[in-house]
């Protein structure tokens, strides 16, 4: 691979990273809901779910799952369900007025994020896609050191993404004085809520 090769997946990679989608959403929503030990445990469990379907990739798993579109639509509408439950469970939470006093994390509240993070990229086929329509591109079609290469270029991709939701949990962290007043709070969770089911609506109908 030439060093301009390599600086157009880096530059790829850093724009897929910083695009706001649910990644982003469920970082933010964490922190500014649970706390930023919430948030980080979000990216850490986004972050497996990705270098899981990257090595899926790698191992030409996720090339089955491209070709078998009964496969494709269970994962997807498993991982759409999955969404519209988490932010309808959080919707009727709020509503119940089951929320607390303030932003703060337990290890509850930080598996749950972690969890969260997890689940939804594992059950998020386009993850998958996007290794699997990007990674060959850049690797070479000569010589021997291709898994190698690989694996740079998953490290990147995944180094990319984790810089850049640990910076939204950071600043996230800093909106935490806002977070003192409880209607702020609730219809923050109600808001960030609200759109998981509309991401989950709208990966069922794609």
């Amino acid at each position: 691979m030439t060093p301009a090769a390599l600086a157009v997946y880096t530059l790829a990679a850093v724009l897929m990273a910083i695009t706001p989608g649910l990644d982003t959403l469920l970082v933010l929503r964490s922190s500014l809901t649970q706390g930023r030990t919430a948030g980080l445990a979000a990216i850490l469990g986004i972050t497996v779910g990705c270098l899981v379907w990257a090595v899926a990739s790698i191992l030409g798993l996720s090339a089955l799952l491209a070709a078998s579109t009964l496969a494709y639509d269970v994962v997807r509408l498993a991982g759409a369900g999955y969404l519209i439950w988490l932010g309808g469970a959080a919707l009727w939470r709020s509503f119940q007025g089951h929320q607390a006093d303030a932003p703060q994390s337990n290890p509850k509240s930080t598996v749950a994020a972690l969890r969260g993070g997890l689940t939804t990229n594992l059950l998020n086929p386009k993850v998958g896609a996007f290794y699997l329509s990007l990674l060959p591109q850049f690797l070479p079609t000569t010589g021997n050191n291709t898994i190698w290469w690989a694996v740079l270029l998953v490290a990147i991709h995944l180094s990319a993404g984790a810089v850049w939701l640990t910076a939204v949990a950071w600043l996230a962290g800093r909106a935490k004085a806002l977070l003192t007043k409880a209607a702020v709070r609730r219809w923050l969770d109600r808001v960030t809520a609200g759109v998981l089911v509309a991401f989950g609506l709208k990966i069922a109908l794609d």
